[in-house]
């Protein structure tokens, strides 16, 4: 299935108001898992950092939760999003106006080909290199914007059944994805190809997670897919299955995996 409509349904309704926009950030990081993951990663990275001038880059912002949620740790960040589409840019940088966040800014950016040499203390690429074919050269952009000591974490579907693919005679869950997902060491070959000297790669998704990456995202983005009709009775929905999603998002997060449908790689210049 085709899920940017469905992405751009969801941000006509939730973009009317700012209000309504926290609520969806606030949504988004309690329902998706790679959100809990991500955000343990961040912590971690930005303990002792706050009272620093730093410079972040966001690879990939999509609706830019991440960098919302990284903005509100401290104003003395500058925070460049980055992604190739200009509704969306244009939407985020009024949302960012509107809120008073002035340490951010979004731009509208070819990852394959974006360099800002030696800029960036961290960069953050979640749920992207699974959508764009030239890989390595987005890992080497991102490793020559990086100052020496910087880091990339990326956040992407594994080989081990990521895009909800299990078989080689399956297909994407999501037709927009160019991969169905990375082999744990090839990221890892590919990220020293780009220059990394120093890498961590662990599975997320594990067994908790797939079962709640089914309850909460692949099932109500199907109803969606087949109608838009389901947006009235998905509050329902998620007002009996959030509860379970809540633990198992807990679980998975807590947790680690020998084996999982996700990957967190770190990755230091």
């Amino acid at each position: 299935m085709y899920y940017d409509p469905i992405k751009k349904s969801l941000g006509e309704v939730f973009n009317r108001t700012p209000w309504l926009r926290r609520l969806f950030y606030y949504l988004l990081d309690l329902l998706l898992l790679r959100t809990w993951h991500v955000h343990r990663e961040l912590r971690q990275w930005a303990k002792g950092r706050t009272d620093e001038a730093l410079n972040i880059l966001d690879a990939g912002s999509g609706y830019g939760q991440y960098t919302y949620w990284l903005s509100g740790l401290s104003k003395k960040w500058q925070i460049l999003a980055v992604d190739v589409k200009d509704e969306q840019i244009a939407d985020s940088n009024r949302f960012f106006r509107q809120i008073g966040r002035v340490n951010v800014q979004f731009a509208v950016q070819d990852l394959v080909l974006y360099q800002e040499p030696n800029t960036f203390d961290l960069a953050l690429s979640v749920d992207v290199m699974e959508h764009i074919l030239e890989d390595v050269e987005v890992f080497t952009n991102i490793h020559a914007s990086l100052k020496d000591g910087g880091m990339l974490l990326i956040s992407t579907p594994s080989d081990q059944g990521g895009s909800d693919v299990h078989g080689d005679d399956e297909t994407s869950f999501i037709e927009e994805h160019v991969r169905d997902g990375y082999n744990i060491h090839e990221i890892q070959q590919k990220l020293r190809t780009a220059g990394f000297d120093r890498i961590e790669a662990q599975y997320s998704y594990g067994e908790p997670g797939q079962i709640s990456w089914r309850l909460s995202m692949k099932y109500p983005i199907l109803m969606l897919g087949a109608s838009k009709w389901f947006f009235v009775v998905l509050p329902f929905y998620y007002l009996i299955t959030f509860p379970f999603c809540l633990l198992l998002n807990w679980i998975d997060a807590s947790s680690k995996h020998d084996s999982g449908t996700g990957l967190i790689v770190k990755a230091w210049k």
